[in-house]
């Protein structure tokens, strides 16, 4: 048999620019130095047998694991859901036994089942492109039975080290703008777990395409567009898709010009919208992001990720938050690597 394969998916940390993905519009993500390590070991079995450090008791998947959303639905512990989409899409040509161990909080917004899948895709053998692994590993989380986006996916494949990267969604372009050295990254846990499968994102996802059945992707849309929208729910919807598009093109142009509080300025305003128009904040996440923003030096704090519970990340001067000082868990994390670089 062949040596054992390792491979590393980073987490994401969204700096501005949520629930923009699946209308093709624009985001700011970063991969960050926390993440899931899988390594797998070939052993010519029909099977693939996993451990995760999270987990005591390993599950083994055959081969021929079906593809079949209805199949991949009953297995458990729910994690083995995402781990047999993969192995569904990538169908490796051995069976074997996978270790998986994950510095990741889980449930913090920080995409560890991108994480998950973009490293089970490497070690299984995936190939191609950072944006033909993206769409394996969105397909994967698909078929396990939630409907993200290429965001997570694809900055958890192709990040780069000191950047964050300008997605625009419309057309899968990708540009990587300089983060300042100046400048600190804290997330922080608002100590309320989610889970994307059990929250209100499938409800969010279908009130967009019902919004962009009238005037088009919101992504592309502007505000005279959503002016447009009879429905006062949907018309908020679509107003924070685009204001959020608008942000996203003002934090990267505030950062490639070293102007920390203007970007600042901008994630406040969009933890706003996002709690106000695309009602996805909680009151943990919003009393977390206004103490953070109280601290001197902080420039400015958002909830990260889909809501409903998980993380809020600040933008600061180094050394501003002490997060020993934090109720709740907290990291300094740096842009780092994607999983296919």
């Amino acid at each position: 048999m062949s040596l054992a394969r390792r491979a590393t998916g980073p987490g994401r940390v969204n700096l501005i620019g949520d629930h923009t993905d699946y209308n093709r519009g624009l985001a700011l993500p970063i991969a960050i130095d926390l993440g899931t390590t899988v390594e797998f070991t070939p052993t010519g079995s029909p099977g693939v047998t996993f451990f995760s450090t999270l987990h005591r008791q390993g599950i083994t998947l055959p081969l021929d694991v079906p593809s079949d959303p209805e199949v991949l639905s009953t297995l458990e512990p729910p994690w083995a859901r995402l781990v047999g989409a993969v192995m569904a899409m990538v169908r490796p040509e051995t069976g074997g036994v996978c270790r998986i161990v994950t510095s990741l909080p889980v449930g913090s917004g920080l995409s560890s089942s991108a994480a998950l899948a973009t490293a089970l895709a490497r070690v299984f053998g995936a190939t191609g492109s950072t944006i033909s692994v993206a769409r394996l590993c969105q397909r994967a989380e698909n078929l396990s039975g939630v409907p993200v986006g290429m965001m997570d996916p694809l900055i958890c494949a192709g990040g780069r080290a000191g950047k964050a990267s300008f997605i625009d969604f419309s057309i899968l372009s990708v540009q990587h703008v300089p983060i300042p050295e100046s400048a600190e990254i804290v997330v922080a846990d608002s100590g309320q777990p989610r889970a994307l499968r059990d929250s209100g994102y499938a409800a969010r996802v279908a009130e967009c395409e019902a919004a962009a059945s009238s005037i088009g992707p919101l992504g592309l849309a502007d505000e005279s567009d959503v002016s447009r929208l009879r429905d006062p729910l949907l018309q908020r919807r679509a107003r924070h898709v685009v204001s959020e598009c608008r942000r996203v093109r003002q934090v990267a142009e505030a950062l490639e010009s070293d102007h920390l509080w203007a970007a600042g300025a901008y994630m406040t305003e969009s933890h706003r919208s996002l709690a106000e128009d695309f009602e996805v904040s909680t009151p943990a996440l919003d009393a977390l992001a206004d103490h953070l923003r109280s601290i001197d030096g902080v420039y400015g704090a958002r909830m990260t990720g889909a809501g409903f519970g998980g993380s809020v990340v600040a933008l600061s001067r180094a050394g501003a938050i002490d997060i020993e000082d934090l109720e709740t868990p907290a990291w300094r994390v740096t842009a780092s690597n994607g999983a296919a670089r």
